[in-house]
């Protein structure tokens, strides 16, 4: 077999790019895997820890840069449907210098009479965003989606007696944009755009989340001293985040991501811009962040056949944050429930941890 020279010129290339150890994706797995982390909780008292959370608190923000909801908005009534069990009122909230935010609000029967605890219900991946977590589902391929991953715990929750907001995030759902057209990455696509343009895509996701919040203590019908979150997937991520920065969460629920982000480039096929917070593996990762909802009860689901789960890494990631906990002498309030099943909402332990926190009026 005979080469061209331009073929043998690439090829000489290529050998002599990787014998001086120029192959990016390479060097990047072996930066990851040698990331500082300098920042990880090594102490061993209530008062080490407080410290500890404050000062990576402070870093984790400078990380993040704004994310603040607006202080005052409007609320735009798109629809309001009667359900079994609830009532579901689709919004727009719009507020000056930010993009509108879509929220199903759903409210159990009857809501109106008594003063309800809360949560906002996060969606992950996928082109129905936040429909699916609210039981929207008009095609067989939407109701498909949510039978495969008990994907419609918004519903779920409010019928348990919740009062239940769920965002529609970026770039998901109604919000995904050209990028479902043009068959692209859409969270690395609008990742680079938002870069270009001063933001950052997760901060802003964390803003509309924190957003929902407000909506729901906002709700006459609300006591906002009894609120929640709860995710799946991605929107487990962002549920750790969220409680990690807002005090308002008095009990978190994290599903199907319990993986850590030095764990996701190691890898190598890694390239969720949604979760990107530059910087980050200087100083912790998702094992430090998570500590930041100590000592707060905080709750991981973990499929035992979740194929996103490196299970070898679960071990240190728990070890990590047990350390505060620990620390803050609330170690039961971590805990894991690893179930059969795939990368999908369980419920079976946080259903009861959630009416142990925050006190529907059925469980008084």
């Amino acid at each position: 077999m005979t080469i061209t020279r331009r073929q043998w010129m690439a090829a000489g290339l290529t050998v002599a790019a990787a014998a001086r150890g120029q192959d990016i994706n390479h060097e990047i797995r072996a930066a990851a895997d040698k990331a500082p982390l300098r920042m990880q909780f090594a102490g061993g008292s209530a008062f080490d820890c407080r410290r500890w959370q404050q000062s990576f608190g402070a870093r984790l923000n400078e990380m993040l840069g704004s994310y603040q909801p607006p202080a005052k908005w409007q609320t735009i009534t798109e629809s309001h449907v009667t359900l079994a069990g609830h009532e579901r009122y689709s919004f727009l909230l719009r507020a000056d210098g930010v993009r509108d935010l879509p929220v199903h609000l759903l409210v159990p029967t009857g809501g109106a009479a008594v003063k309800r605890p809360a949560i906002v219900a996060l969606h992950g991946h996928g082109e129905y965003g936040y429909d699916s977590v609210a039981g929207v589902a008009t095609t067989r391929e939407q109701k498909a989606a949510i039978a495969a991953a008990n994907y419609d715990y918004g519903v779920q929750l409010a019928r348990r007696g919740y009062v239940v907001a769920i965002p529609c995030l970026t770039p998901f759902g109604r919000r995904l944009g050209d990028a479902k057209a043009s068959k692209q990455d859409a969270c690395g696509v609008t990742f680079v755009r938002m870069q270009l343009l001063g933001k950052l895509l997760i901060a802003e996701n964390l803003r509309d989340a924190l957003w929902s919040i407000e909506l729901l203590a906002a709700q006459p019908n609300v006591d906002s001293a009894r609120m929640g979150c709860v995710g799946l997937s991605y929107g487990g991520r962002m549920t750790m985040l969220t409680s990690a920065v807002s005090p308002r969460v008095q009990v978190a629920v994290i599903s199907g991501a319990l993986n850590i982000m030095q764990e996701r480039v190691l890898g190598g096929s890694y390239g969720c811009g949604a979760q990107v917070i530059p910087g980050l593996l200087q100083y912790g990762d998702v094992p430090e962040i998570a500590s930041l909802i100590a000592p707060r009860p905080c709750l991981w689901e973990v499929g035992n056949n979740d194929s996103l789960m490196v299970k070898d890494r679960i071990p240190n990631a728990l070890e990590r944050m047990r350390r505060a906990w620990g620390a803050l002498d609330a170690a039961p309030n971590l805990d894991v429930d690893y179930f059969e099943g795939k990368h999908q909402w369980n419920g079976v332990k946080s259903y009861p941890l959630l009416a142990s926190v925050l006190r529907p009026p059925e469980d008084k």
